[in-house]
Parts: C-alpha cells; structure tokens; sequence
C-alpha cells in the first residue's frame, strides 16, 4: 500500500467481552500501519467483522450482518475473522462479498493480510483456521469505554457437552504475569482507572506458564493508578475460596463477580459435564456475600438444554430462586454440530426454551431490582464514563449498580460519590454527584 494511500476501516464486534478487547488491538494494529477507524459520514474502505460462534442464533447473526456491511458498503473490502470464522471459514468465505476469511490464530496478522489485499488485489484470501490453537496474543484496550479490557487467558480445555469454544478458541494459555502486568501499567499511565479482567477460562490461568490466577491477582493490585478491577467471569471450581478471601481485603477488587452456573439441577450439570454440583456453588455465593455483603453476583444459565425434563428445570428455578445472586445472563440452548450434547435423546422444544428462558429472565429483573432498592438513599463511589451528546452520563457503582447523572464532561472517567434515588424501567438508577 502506497504511503500516500489513507485507507479507513470499521470494525463491528459481535459477542464477548473477550471479542470486543481483541476488536479494540486489531483497531491499533491497523492503525499502526496507516488504517485508521473511519469517522461519521464517512464511507470506509475496509470493514472488519469480529465473530462469535456461541450458538446457532450466534451464527445466524454474524451472517446477517456480514451480508448488511456487504449490501451497505459494497466497494469496501470485507474481512470475517473470529469463533464463527474459526468454525466455519468456508461457509462464510462463500457469501458473496467477503473478500478475508481469519481464523482466531490470525487476528494479530489482521494488517498484514489486509495491506496485502490491497497490493496484489485478490478475489479472496481465505486463511485456513489452524485446529492446534496455540498462539496466545495480549490484548488491553479501552475501545469506546472508560473501562480497559486486559485479556490474561485465552482457550479452554472443558468440553463441556453443549460448547464449541474449546474447537473456536484452542487450548488454555497466558499470558505472564510479568507481561500482564506491565501491560496494566501502560493503563495507568494512559489515565486508566479500571480493568476488567478478561478470557475465555480465566480461572485455568497460567496452565502454560507454571503461574496461577491469585498472583496474578496480587500483582496486578499494587500497581499505582488503576483504582479498580473486576473479574468478568470465572468457573465456580477454579473460584478458590482464598481468591474470595483475598478479593474482599484487597486495595482495588471491587465486589463483583460473574459466575456461570448454566443450570440449577446436578442432573442437568452432570449431562452437561459442568465439574461441579449445585452445592459447591451454593458455597461459593455465599463465602462472597459473607465476606462482601453488598456484593454483586452475575450468572449465566442456559435453559432447554437437552435432557431438561419439565421437572429437572423446575428444580433448577427453585434452586436459583434461592440464591442471593443479583443478574441472570440467560441464554437458550442451540444445538451446536460436533458436540457431544446431540448424543442426549429428550429434546426441549423450541417453545418450551423461550418459555423457560422468560421465566428466568423474569426471576432476574425482581433479583436486581430487590438488590438496587437495598441502595437507594445511600452513596456510592461510581466511575463517569465518557458521555455521548447532550443525555446523561453513566457510569458503575463499586458493587456494579448502573447509575446515570446529570451531564459534567469534566468528571468524565473520574470516580466520584453519588447519591442513588430513584430506580428507573431499565433498572438503571437515577442519581445525583455529591460535590
């Protein structure tokens, strides 16, 4: 590509965290080497669509909006790379109009690829995804939040009955902590005040490096400048109880955790082949509530899995009616080829799935909303995040209740003291800074 040559991209993220801190470098990357992210009214000249491949309707939304940037920016060259992209490179490599097909292993080559597109003017370049994924690359960007997102691990090696991730993301590997945290660092030089710590099966930490999660954890927490962490999401088994013990007396974890549970019932946890019953996470939610009382707890639960009886999900509400959690991801279970779940007969409706699944939903809203109640009157430390326009400006209690206030650009990324008074329709709370 000619230096004179001012190429633009947009980049369009599609699933987790993980994928949006990984959209954040190959954003760098191609800007390091001259593709910078195009602005507002203006047509790009490349499009990068980061996918995800987490279930059937994953899939099916990664297709539609591959083939939306296609019809929308015909004459811009079309890159795919990500889970979907990792499992299905040819499937996408024959819509019309993608022109770079990336598997996971290849994100860090993303400007490589593309500047070599440009020069030689390909049809299509279509990189065949490697199935020994062992490649781990670093990842700490802001993207459009005030939050940094450090990626620390990345693959997993579960297999549970129901998941691709393992075959989309390769096996565990690290980061060092050495590299992880001179990584933070770099945010704290940049003004960041809070990481979230991110990857695919963060509590396998340091299974390639003879490291472990809980020293990461201390190492990251004497670095001067970053005010707060949180930990976006980790097994309940590789939760030990002296990570909770030592989150709780740290200088800068904040009370917020997000654990997968996917189902209520040991049957179901069993046919899933999850490496824990429902009591050991019992267990750990309250070591958490124990040790930090206004802790926030988030769960991911899938419903309809196969072999979920209409009585073995009763049994799975019940038991997370009773739990002192706080947010239920809910998701329901996409038949996934390859995976070992097909092999179980008792099948779930699609219409008992989405009854299901609202009924979870609906348990979810009255936990949160019971939580945020508990706070209102009170003041919390929240961190002001960068405001779009002229509405409010939003940001995050340490125990993670979503506040908005009024509109002061000069506390953008700041962390200030608000007083919470009154809970809106999308649970959000409606509050005041404390000057």
């Amino acid at each position: 590509m000619s230096d004179s040559i001012q190429h633009k991209v947009k980049l369009e993220t599609l699933g987790c965290k993980l994928n949006f801190s990984e959209t954040a470098t190959m954003q760098s990357l191609l800007a390091s080497h001259g593709i910078q992210p195009v602005a507002k009214g203006e047509l790009p000249d490349v499009c990068v669509v980061n996918t995800c491949s987490v279930t059937a309707l994953a899939d099916s939304k990664c297709r539609q909006h591959i083939r939306h940037l296609i019809r929308q920016y015909p004459d811009a060259l079309m890159v795919v790379t990500g889970c979907y992209a990792q499992l299905k490179g040819k499937e996408i490599a024959e819509i019309p109009g993608v022109d770079i097909v990336l598997g996971s292993e290849q994100k860090p080559d993303i400007a490589r690829y593309v500047l070599q597109w440009f020069e030689d003017r390909q049809q299509q370049l279509a990189v065949t995804p490697t199935k020994d994924i062992r490649r781990f690359s670093p990842s700490c960007d802001r993207g459009d939040r005030t939050r940094y997102w450090l990626k620390v691990q990345d693959g997993c090696d579960y297999w549970c009955s129901y998941c691709t991730i393992p075959a989309a993301r390769g096996r565990s590997r690290s980061g060092t902590i050495a590299e992880l945290t001179a990584q933070a660092r770099e945010v704290a030089a940049e003004g960041g005040k809070e990481i979230v710590i991110t990857g695919v099966n963060i509590g396998d930490f340091g299974k390639n490096t003879g490291e472990n999660f809980l020293d990461l954890l201390k190492s990251l927490d004497e670095i001067e400048g970053i005010e707060r962490y949180r930990i976006s999401s980790i097994e309940p088994d590789l939760l030990t109880d002296e990570m909770i013990d030592w989150c709780a007396r740290s200088r800068a974890f904040m009370p917020h955790f997000h654990i997968p549970l996917q189902s209520g019932s040991d049957p179901v946890l069993k046919l899933m082949r999850r490496h824990y019953d429902r009591q050991l996470f019992a267990d750990k939610v309250a070591r958490c509530r124990e040790l930090m009382p206004d802790c926030f707890i988030g769960v991911d639960v899938m419903v309809g899995t196969r072999g979920e009886t209409p009585e073995l999900f009763e049994d799975s509400y019940n038991f997370i009616a009773g739990l002192e959690v706080q947010h239920l991801h809910v998701f329901p279970y996409s038949e996934r080829p390859g995976t070992m779940a097909l092999r179980i007969p008792y099948i779930v409706t699609q219409q008992d799935k989405q009854e299901r699944a609202a009924q979870m939903i609906a348990l979810s809203d009255k936990k949160q909303a019971e939580f945020t109640r508990r706070y209102l009157g009170t003041v919390r430390p929240v961190l002001l995040e960068h405001g779009r326009g002229k509405g409010k400006m939003h940001g995050f209690t340490d125990n993670y209740i979503r506040v908005n206030v009024e509109p002061d650009m000069r506390l953008a990324n700041h962390i200030v003291n608000v007083k919470l008074l009154a809970l809106t329709d999308d649970l959000s709370v409606d509050a005041e800074v404390i000057k």
